[in-house]
């Protein structure tokens, strides 16, 4: 429990600080995403070094010649698809935004009223949603994504829409599927085990946390699908 306490007091200690830097950020959108990349990478390292927990990625296999092959990890994703994944904790949150260049999130609108950490995810490009809207909203949101697509940008998504403890069964929200059938992209799930070692509620447990990369799925795929590749236990 002692773990615990100081690492959640280091990890608020690290984004009080930070907030000034952000604040002068607000200038540039570059210049902001880059502080909020530092600012993920200030997470990841008191993650590591306080908390005790690392974390590994994990590629989809690829094929030549019939031999399997380990995905190039200089590969860039361009954005020309959809990344559904499994949401347990900040840290996949923090390993997506410093290993996907130009990602943005689609979040609960009242998160981007945060003072200063809100305004900076605006001013990078995430996307803020209204849920009580329905049918307008929609697409309204479809149109702001397909801006930000346009401009190079990942679009990253936690289509359970909370997080959720390890075993945890959450039924997926069907936006995912009207964003990829509307812009026809296709889907690259992402699961993690990261809950066991940062879990929503309770202490922390140092340990090899994973983060997995599956293989695309098209824009046609099913909830039930989705819900099956980001719900796999093991890369």
């Amino acid at each position: 429990m002692l773990r615990t306490i100081l690492f959640k007091s280091v990890l608020f200690i690290w984004f009080l600080a930070f907030s000034p830097l952000l604040v002068i950020g607000l200038i540039s959108s570059k210049l902001e995403r880059l502080l909020v990349v530092t600012d993920a990478w200030g997470v990841l390292f008191i993650t590591r070094i306080i908390g005790g927990i690392k974390y590994e990625i994990h590629y989809p296999l690829n094929s030549e010649n019939g031999i399997p092959v380990q995905h190039n990890i200089n590969q860039r994703l361009d954005g020309r698809t959809i990344i559904a994944a499994k949401h347990m904790s900040v840290l996949e949150v923090a390993v997506l935004v410093t290993h996907i260049p130009n990602a943005f999130f689609i979040m609960k609108r009242e998160l981007l009223w945060i003072p200063i950490y809100g305004w900076a995810f605006k001013r990078i490009g995430l996307i803020g949603v209204n849920r009580t809207r329905g049918a307008t909203n929609m697409l309204k949101l479809t149109e702001s994504v397909m801006n930000n697509i346009m401009k190079d940008m990942t679009l990253i998504i936690f289509p359970e829409g909370t997080r959720v403890a390890p075993e945890q069964k959450v039924p997926l929200k069907r936006g995912l599927l009207f964003l990829a059938e509307n812009l026809k992209l296709p889907i690259t799930p992402v699961s993690t085990d990261s809950g066991l070692y940062w879990p929503k509620r309770g202490k922390i447990k140092p340990g090899i946390a994973h983060i997995c990369i599956g293989q695309e799925l098209p824009s046609s795929a099913t909830l039930t699908e989705i819900q099956s590749a980001i719900n796999q236990p093991y890369c």
